[in-house]
């Protein structure tokens, strides 16, 4: 087999490939035998047909897309790995010359991982970011661990409020007619939850047991169901259960209960580690964005746009998995936030090109400083792992295998950060960006979820 590389325009390489005459016959017998079943030709059993009577009756032309398809995969992949390319894509491919006796020519045109001109990565001044968990946010989250832990106590001798969870039928119609959705039977429904139309919670507030009341409602004008944006609809509800939450009492008892500890000043001081832990991580979470930022800004790069297209391709699938989680899909959401596929691949696009312009400088940045991942860096990534998602060791071994390629990306791209955060310059934050960092936990977890996409 012989290969040359001509290099194209938009980052994209053509390579042409000549393959032997035995090579293609090869590939020629394979396509025989896997129709040869199927063929039939005046005269013989159907499976049992001479290659060469098949050619002659039908001309060798018949096999010539198996046969391409049995050879070009793996002259396809001697040919990358031998002139070094890096495809982002499935190749384009076109037959210069085909035919029994002469060598397959092929060309492959095909998009590749664009050059890196990086700028400076090192000495880079960011700002030192620092928080400190306060005693109102471990109470917050005492508070927010009581909620889990309420119990719903069924209540008889008074209507509902705000705060209960009761158990409802309702009939919604629009002008008299009954319509798809709008009715239901035994519906458990928190009041003040916000899950039902606007001013539907709201009118069943001191409504007793067994009450049975109409109630008007006007869908929103951004409501998920075209026929109903705007409409007004009536709803005959009747309520069947009522209970209120009865909320722990916050003492050693309680902190007994929800940890291993004896007191709940133990479990407070412990909640507030783990909660300054966080904090901290999250910290060095922002910190490490704002370098990989500056540094991303500082390099050069001609992205090809089929990167970018699948970078998009995957957040769409980690979107679609979301959704699923929370029992919708993507349809539904498009529908709901009356949006095309179309537009929501063009509001990614600049995202989408962020991340993917990020991956390749660290990648760089790693190839610069001779950075590779070890098999004791693979081992605690495993024990890390393990501890996340309270498995064995072995088993989370057993789930990459061979295949730790994902694996080893992750690494490699924090191992990289970590060695740029060594090299930075920490300087003091700017007044008017002490309340940017100044949020809550669930900020920090964004953060946190933002950089690691980033070196996925």
């Amino acid at each position: 087999m012989r290969v040359t590389k001509e290099i194209l325009e938009n980052k994209k390489v053509r390579l042409e490939i000549c393959v032997d005459p035995e090579t293609f016959e090869e590939g020629m017998q394979k396509a025989y035998l896997k129709n040869r079943k199927s063929i039939s030709v005046p005269g013989f059993r159907k499976g049992k047909v001479p290659r060469k009577i098949v050619e002659r009756f039908y001309g060798e032309e018949i096999f010539y897309e198996d046969a391409i398809n049995e050879v070009f995969p793996r002259v396809y992949e001697e040919a990358v790995r031998e002139t070094g390319i890096v495809p982002v894509d499935t190749p384009s491919v076109d037959i210069s010359q085909i035919g029994r006796g002469q060598d397959l020519i092929l060309t492959a045109e095909v998009d590749v991982k664009p050059d890196v001109e990086l700028g400076q990565y090192k000495g880079i001044e960011i700002e030192k970011v620092e928080y400190t968990v306060s005693d109102d946010e471990v109470e917050h989250q005492l508070e927010h661990i009581a909620e889990e832990n309420a119990r719903w106590i069924i209540i008889e001798n008074r209507g509902v409020q705000n705060g209960d969870l009761v158990t409802l039928d309702y009939a919604g119609t629009i002008d008299g007619e009954v319509f798809e959705g709008g009715t239901a039977e035994k519906q458990t429904l928190e009041i003040g939850s916000g899950r039902f139309i606007p001013g539907f919670e709201e009118q069943l507030i001191g409504l007793n047991l067994e009450e049975e009341k109409d109630i008007t409602v006007t869908f929103p004008e951004d409501y998920h169901a075209e026929d109903l944006k705007g409409r007004e609809a009536v709803f005959h509800v009747k309520i069947h259960e009522i209970k209120e939450k009865e909320l722990p009492v916050l003492d050693d008892e309680f902190a007994k209960d929800v940890s291993e500890f004896s007191t709940l000043e133990e479990y407070k001081e412990d909640l507030k580690r783990k909660l300054q832990e966080s904090a901290d991580q999250n910290v060095r979470n922002m910190m490490e964005d704002q370098l990989v930022t500056r540094i991303t800004e500082n390099a050069k790069v001609d992205i090809p746009d089929v990167m970018v297209e699948n970078e998009i391709d995957s957040m769409l699938q980690d979107m679609e998995m979301r959704l699923r989680y929370s029992g919708m899909n993507m349809e539904k959401y498009l529908q709901m936030s009356n949006t095309s596929i179309e537009e929501f691949r063009a509001q990614y696009k600049d995202s989408a090109y962020n991340r993917v312009k990020k991956q390749l400088v660290l990648e760089a940045v790693s190839k610069a400083e001779g950075i590779e991942v070890t098999e004791e860096d693979r081992e605690k990534e495993y024990q890390k792992l393990a501890e996340q998602y309270k498995m064995n060791v072995d088993d989370i071994r057993k789930t990459f295998g061979n295949n730790s390629e994902h694996l080893d990306n992750s690494i490699l791209a924090q191992k990289t950060v970590d060695i740029l955060m060594e090299a930075a310059v920490m300087v003091e934050a700017k007044e008017n960006s002490h309340e940017e960092h100044d949020h809550d936990h669930d900020g920090h977890d964004r953060e946190a979820e933002e950089k690691k996409e980033n070196e996925d």
